[in-house]
């Protein structure tokens, strides 16, 4: 298999698809792909008819399949190796853990803008949007209900680590970049997220990564 993601420091669904495929287990490849540079715009028309439309990252090929969307890429694993590999046994922590991932896949707009990806920076924000502070409310409040609910087997949001942890892993990074005040559960979880040693090979990566994209690291206005 190869994965190709774009620069790490930047690319939260990149980091949401590199994870996937290291819980899978599966050997692969990894080819990073400076994205909003002439590399990535070069790459994107060598691949050709096989390089989706949407010309995002992550894509995953295995074979003939050629997926894109770190969800569909971390459904397509879970075929492969087992769904428990990725997903709590439990049938209704499992109901929860997918409303979570589908959520975090759809939501969190004014969080995202105002708090672009920039794992190796930390920058001081004056303020958040409502909107914004309405995001990381409910944030916290579904990793608070999926640890007191379901978190006794481990300090994962569903005890071991799995789907929910990977997609909420960019806004663990968020919240270390920015200084996203959190109580202190959260703290801890986000403090386990951090140093699991995925995260750390990633955060390694992004620090030595030469690729500097200005818009991201401006303070905000």
């Amino acid at each position: 298999m190869k994965l190709i993601v774009g620069n790490k420091n930047y690319s939260s669904w990149s980091m949401r698809g590199w994870l996937a495929v290291k819980q899978s287990g599966l050997h692969f490849e990894e080819l990073t792909v400076p994205i909003m540079g002439e590399d990535w715009d070069a790459m994107k028309r060598d691949m050709g008819e096989v390089q989706p439309s949407s010309g995002k990252v992550p894509i995953l090929w295995d074979g003939d399949a050629v997926i894109w969307d770190s969800l569909a890429i971390m459904e397509y694993l879970a075929d492969k190796v087992g769904r428990d590999r990725f997903w709590p046994k439990e049938e209704v922590a499992r109901g929860m853990a997918r409303a979570m991932v589908a959520e975090m896949h759809s939501s969190y707009l004014a969080l995202r803008r105002e708090c672009p990806m920039n794992v190796r920076g930390r920058i001081q924000l004056e303020d958040l949007s409502d909107a914004a502070k309405h995001d990381v409310v409910r944030i916290l409040s579904l990793w608070a209900e999926a640890r007191a609910r379901f978190g006794q087997g481990g300090p994962f949001l569903f005890g071991t680590f799995g789907a929910a942890d990977i997609f909420y892993a960019p806004i663990v990074s968020r919240f270390v970049t920015y200084g996203i005040a959190v109580p202190g559960f959260a703290q801890a979880y986000m403090q386990t997220v951090w140093e699991h040693d995925w995260l750390k090979e990633w955060i390694a990566a992004s620090e030595a990564e030469e690729w500097v994209i200005e818009q991201f690291e401006k303070e905000p206005a």
